[in-house]
């Protein structure tokens, strides 16, 4: 007989309700069933976790992070992933910067690889590969980035071979000349990959143009794009409002608590334009030790370079989904959706990031400010 775990006296934190005082069941490392506990009773026998009338929700999934707790994944994947996944990412993508040569890339896929394949590492979900072929005008470190070249198969072929399976995502700039023959390339190694414009002053037209190819992300949208030409003093459009117009691509957020990423303003517009299953909430967890520019001394979740840009966060993403709920008035249910159903869906895992019968059981009991109590991981409590 099957050992089921049963997790009572929660919040469950469905896709588009909540049902109080609830009920879900696990067998086998999967959600084998749910419902309030009037209609569905604890089995006998089965291990019983109480939530004390916590909110349980999927695991959160945060696509693109650097670090975990100030440490670079390629650097220290077991401590890095270990951060996120007590802060609620039961999966976890290393992102890896175009400030890395061709060599270092290999290298540090090479050692994520690794990692994966290790019992340590088991939220790390696969690779968000930011680069190699962004525009270097925008972003932060743009001054020592190695891929200012043409688009060339030699130089891009051993990171493309060695990321084959494992990177989920390829930021790129579709203005970059060639760029169609990396993408078939990347798409020839691994049919499932999906691209995401970033670092970008790219029209409308060509991010458009890669949309049949899988580009369906925005990467950390309205932050490192530029202004496409304009008469006089008139906006022009790029790559801020591609993301916004096209239904297909998906707008991925950086939420800090002061709005510096971006303006709250912005993020209620973002959610108005976008719909709530177009939005995804990341980390874009980072680590630069440049000086703080006046007037940001009291900015505690976001980085600085040596020239005073913006350099990613130190947010987790338990904490962006808080400040999400804090600067547009999302409920517990909708940041779920933007930090775990969504960008799962985005990435290609169709086993988890919602609660639904024959899931991953990858769980996660918070309180309404998202402080995380337990994170449970295929079934384990962790």
């Amino acid at each position: 007989m099957k050992t089921r775990t049963a997790i009572k006296n929660a919040v469950l934190v469905m896709r588009d309700h909540l049902i109080p005082d609830g009920v879900l069941l696990v067998e086998d490392g999967k959600i084998c069933a749910f419902g309030d506990r009037k209609r569905l009773p604890v089995p006998d026998g089965a291990m019983v976790i109480d939530a004390g009338g916590a909110f349980l929700g999927p695991g959160l999934v945060d696509i693109h992070a650097h670090t975990g707790g100030g440490v670079f994944f390629r650097d220290d994947p077991i401590a890095a992933s270990r951060h996120h996944l007590k802060h609620g990412a039961t999966t976890v993508m290393p992102a890896l910067y175009f400030s890395m040569n061709a060599k270092e890339y290999v290298e540090a896929i090479n050692v994520l690889r690794k990692a994966m394949e290790s019992r340590d590492c088991i939220n790390i979900g696969g690779l968000y590969m930011e680069g190699p072929y962004l525009n270097p005008k925008f972003g932060a470190d743009r001054t020592s980035i190695p891929w200012q070249g043409p688009v060339a198969s030699a130089d891009y072929a051993p990171m493309v071979d060695a990321a084959r399976d494992i990177a989920r995502v390829w930021a790129l700039a579709p203005e970059r000349e060639n760029i169609l023959e990396f993408v078939r390339d990347v798409r020839g190694k691994n049919p499932d990959a999906v691209f995401a414009v970033a670092h970008s002053e790219a029209s409308p037209y060509e991010i458009e143009a890669l949309i049949p190819y899988g580009l369906c992300i925005g990467t950390h949208h309205t932050n490192s794009t530029g202004n496409g030409p304009s008469y006089s003093e008139c906006r022009g459009v790029c790559v801020d409002e591609a993301v916004n117009y096209n239904r297909e691509i998906y707008a991925e957020l950086i939420c800090d608590n002061m709005g510096i990423h971006v303006n709250p303003y912005m993020l209620r517009l973002v959610r108005k334009i976008k719909g709530d299953d177009r939005i995804i909430l990341i980390s874009d967890a980072n680590a630069d030790d440049g000086p703080v520019p006046r007037g940001y001394e009291d900015a505690t979740e976001i980085n600085f370079d040596h020239s005073g840009e913006i350099s990613g966060s130190k947010l987790t993403l338990n904490i962006a989904c808080r400040n999400m709920m804090k600067h547009t008035g999302a409920s517990i249910v909708d940041v779920f959706k933007f930090a775990s159903y969504n960008p799962a869906k985005a990435v290609g895992f169709r086993d988890r990031g919602e609660l639904a019968v024959g899931k991953r059981a990858d769980l996660i009991l918070v309180d309404y400010n998202m402080n995380v109590k337990t994170v449970i991981l295929k079934g384990e409590p962790r």
